[in-house]
């Protein structure tokens, strides 16, 4: 498949840069993000309007009325590459990178970034100034994966191919990398080492104790995520998203 074929299959979402296997793994597409990375070497640097410089394949996205796209005015931008699917909002300014996949019914909040080869569900919020990383190198290492009916608070910080499953809220302020331990209170255990955050989990901000003697004689944490519950008929309530705003 040509790098050209491929920007546009991604655009149409049929095809994706990760795939979710029948026990509900996800597993990086490599063949998707070699392809990217040789649209990146056939570009070259051109001017766009504005005073940008990119390369000149990969202009950002336009949509028209029919796409079903809401893109608010206000210097938000999308990649070429990047499938956004009818019923998103994207508030200014965010930024969709190349390979994400974003799909219906999600908000994309103020100063949210979904980063190159993220893949958000249905019905997510990214609150403002969410930061979901993206990942195009090493090939083979897997995006970002925010699954369906997520609500990701703002502030949350996603990288290192943190997997947040269906149902699941951050509150403000969560972060999550590969290095950050996560704390289930609710069943008395530590997720294992790039585990994902279960469905329907509520996720709050935490810290330990650091380690060594020395950080703890000097009072030092460490910042962890702390599961605190698991959504009810209140907290589905409260998170429940509006219609009338889509």
């Amino acid at each position: 498949m040509s790098w050209l074929t491929l920007l546009n299959d991604l655009e149409n979402g049929t095809v994706r840069a990760a795939t979710q296997d029948e026990q509900g793994h996800w597993h990086a597409n490599v063949e998707v993000k070699q392809g990217i990375l040789e649209a990146f070497r056939n570009g070259v640097n051109t001017e766009f309007p504005g005073g940008f410089v990119d390369k000149d394949n990969l202009a950002p996205r336009g949509f028209a009325a029919q796409d079903g796209v809401r893109m608010v005015p206000g210097g938000s931008s999308v990649r070429r590459g990047a499938y956004v699917a009818a019923g998103t909002i994207i508030m200014p300014p965010a930024y969709v990178n190349i390979g994400a996949y974003i799909d219906s019914g999600t908000m994309v909040d103020s100063h949210a970034l979904v980063g190159s080869c993220a893949q958000i569900g249905k019905n997510v919020h990214l609150s403002a100034a969410v930061q979901v990383g993206g990942v195009l190198e090493p090939v083979g290492a897997s995006p970002v994966v925010v699954e369906d009916d997520a609500f990701i608070g703002a502030g949350c910080v996603l990288v290192e191919g943190v997997v947040v499953k269906r149902g699941a809220v951050l509150a403000p302020g969560v972060r999550l990398s590969a290095s950050i331990p996560v704390y289930d209170c609710v069943n008395e255990r530590l997720l294992d080492k790039g585990e994902a955050i279960p469905e329907n989990a509520i996720v709050i901000p935490g810290s330990r104790p650091a380690s060594s003697e020395w950080a703890r004689a000097q009072g030092l944490s460490m910042s962890c995520a702390l599961i605190v519950k698991y959504r009810d008929e209140q907290s589905d309530a409260s998170l429940a998203l509006e219609e009338v705003l889509r």
